[in-house]
């Protein structure tokens, strides 16, 4: 990364966010971290009520792109080939065979959307798909196209009708986001806006090479010891907080770092700083830390552990 300008990630990027922004008001940090996430090869959960954009938003970033987009509805009575394919036996004059017809996973981003109203046999579906990059149907392996990432929505659990996502499956999102009900200059305008001529996000800002190129690119950013150490703090930390019954995988470690790695550039700088791991680590880690019993009870606050685990961590680089 030291030979490649930090320019050649930034412009594109900058592109894009601006694209989307013209169509999802008021949500900067929200779009930023889902593309830093889509550049780091990785799988996002969006969470927020009803009526908050989340939808359009995946809509947003799949026109912005020049990558094929995928979509399903997820409902109680959604089954696994729904999402996957199925393998269908073909019979026509003097030729019989059996056919995979690919699902709609079979894109560079799916839209999974309302996830949580499947039921868990469903949603362990794309399990293999988010890991693998592959789906096996009726054992037979078929290799997803490049890129490939999965922007799943969800309702709050807590809603009718939902139900919650393994941990497992949480464990395979780089990140979990929220949308959060928009103040009131920007509820201002969101209303002003979609209830007159109906804005168009721009499409093909980016091609599928460039979306490669800048994953790669993302990627080769190098991280400092010092910076990995107190990445090494934090997740063991996670273990240690009394109100956590399980802390995060090194999977969270993985994607708090890649993140790291995408905050860096859109700074400008060609390295990681640990602010960059800070600012990374609670859409990296929130929905990797399962609460204790208590915790629940009391209503404790995911972002609320991150933050003192955070602190944590800091608190033991200083003493050093």
């Amino acid at each position: 990364m030291t030979d490649t300008p930090v320019s050649r990630f930034t412009e594109p990027f900058g592109l894009l966010r601006g694209a989307i922004a013209q169509v999802i008001l008021g949500q900067e940090s929200l779009v930023e971290d889902m593309l830093i996430a889509a550049l780091a090869r990785g799988h996002v959960l969006i969470e927020g009520a009803p009526g908050l954009g989340k939808t359009r938003l995946v809509r947003a970033f799949a026109d912005a792109t020049m990558l094929s987009f995928g979509r399903v509805q997820f409902t109680p009575d959604l089954m696994p080939a729904d999402v996957t394919g199925t393998t269908v036996f073909i019979e026509e004059a003097e030729d019989e065979r059996f056919v995979f017809q690919p699902g709609p996973v079979f894109h560079n981003v799916l839209l999974a959307d309302e996830i949580n109203r499947a039921t868990p046999k469903t949603q362990s579906a794309l399990l293999e798909a988010m890991q693998e990059r592959a789906v096996t149907v009726s054992g037979v392996r078929h290799e997803l196209p490049e890129p490939f990432m999965v922007l799943a929505t969800q309702n709050p659990i807590e809603m009718e009708g939902t139900y919650p996502l393994p941990e497992a499956q949480l464990d395979r999102f780089l990140f979990k986001l929220t949308v959060d009900r928009p103040d009131t200059e920007t509820l201002r305008r969101v209303l002003e806006a979609t209830t007159g001529e109906e804005a168009v996000a721009p499409r093909g800002i980016v091609s599928r090479e460039t979306m490669l190129d800048l994953q790669r690119m993302l990627r080769a950013v190098p991280i400092a010891s010092a910076a990995l150490d107190w990445a090494v703090r934090v997740i063991d930390a996670t273990h240690e907080h009394p109100l956590v019954r399980l802390g995060a995988s090194p999977r969270g470690g993985q994607a708090m770092v890649l993140a790291a790695k995408g905050f860096a550039l859109v700074a400008g700088r060609p390295h990681v700083e640990i602010d960059d791991l800070r600012r990374a680590a609670a859409p990296s880690l929130r929905h990797r830390l399962l609460l204790s019993f208590e915790a629940e009870v009391e209503g404790a606050d995911p972002d609320a552990v991150v933050a003192e685990v955070v602190a944590s961590a800091t608190a033991r680089a200083t003493r050093r």
